[in-house]
């Protein structure tokens, strides 16, 4: 299928266009199209991975059903033939992209979890032989297990980078009886998705989630477990003390890194074996986890 920039190129025009999600505001629903543009250092390139979109909302799909009976989710259907009016006629460019949601009140706080010792929570541990405050054992190297999973929050920024915040500041922001609740619900989605991946090959080191309400509960809301959102490693290659390879675009920033560019707009032509490296390992790890929705959806890869 066609790489799409953006719902616009449909004739749509989104309410909200985020760095890879359109979004349409329908009331008391959202429709949320993943298109295929793609930011490294906080800049959207030019350039387009061909299928990204795809893998991470049908990622996300598959994620949400694997956690149904552990938490609620917010999404109607992925069906394009189902969307309304003008969405549905757009059913083959919307396909395996895009889902229709009901619309939550979103918490502002971005629940990180971390299983493994990397990112800035190896840089902080580095510093100060802590992540968010909370203190580790010595002598942890880089993609070093932690001994237990934490929880470190962020702030949720429309604008800008999140910020980290204590268990404390987040009990203030939502109270903490929804602190608790959120905090509880992390660390079981997340020690059960890393199980899940664990038992296919796959390292789940680190993810976020976004919860929100819907007529007074608690529901998973937003992308779930993505490349994006998380960092997976393949589980034979984890060497601890090195950093080890990971499905994400990671090929892209390295090549990135190789130029002089001051990482501000506008961005540099990405050559197109870069783009098509970094679609074949995002689509590799929806294979490996979800090969069944995979396969259900492989015609609009």
């Amino acid at each position: 299928m066609p790489a799409l920039r953006s719902a616009r190129d449909l004739g749509l025009v989104p309410d909200f266009e985020g760095k890879v999600r359109d979004i349409f505001d329908l009331g008391s629903e959202l429709l949320v199209v993943a298109t295929d543009r793609v930011s490294a250092f906080d800049v959207i390139m030019n350039d387009l991975v061909p299928g990204r979109g795809v893998v991470l909302n049908v990622m996300s799909l598959g994620w949400f059903e694997h956690f149904a009976d552990v938490v609620p989710n917010h999404v109607l259907t992925a069906d394009p033939a189902k969307f309304p009016a003008p969405f549905a006629a757009h059913a083959d460019a919307l396909g395996g992209r895009s889902m229709l949601v009901r619309k939550a009140d979103r918490f502002p706080v971005e629940c990180v979890v971390r299983g493994y010792l990397a990112g800035s929570g190896f840089k902080s541990y580095n510093r100060s032989g802590t992540i968010c405050g909370q203190p580790l054992p010595p002598g942890l190297k880089l993609a070093d297990r932690l001994p237990e999973p934490l929880f470190t929050p962020t702030t949720k920024a429309d604008e800008g980078h999140d910020l980290d915040i204590t268990f404390a500041e987040v009990e203030t922001t939502v109270g903490a009886p929804t602190a608790r609740a959120l905090r509880d619900l992390t660390l079981r989605l997340y020690g059960e998705g890393a199980e899940h991946a664990r038992s296919r090959g796959v390292i789940l080191a680190d993810t976020k989630f976004e919860f929100g309400l819907i007529d007074g509960r608690i529901h998973l809301i937003d992308e779930v477990m993505t490349p994006d959102s998380s960092r997976f490693w393949p589980a034979d290659a984890v060497v601890p003390g090195r950093e080890p390879p990971s499905w994400d675009k990671q090929i892209l920033r390295n090549h990135l890194e190789t130029l002089t560019w001051d990482k501000a707009p506008p961005p540099p032509p990405l050559p197109q074996d870069v783009l098509l490296r970094t679609a074949q390992r995002y689509r590799e790890v929806l294979e490996i986890l979800f090969p069944l929705e995979a396969a259900a959806w492989r015609k609009y890869l």
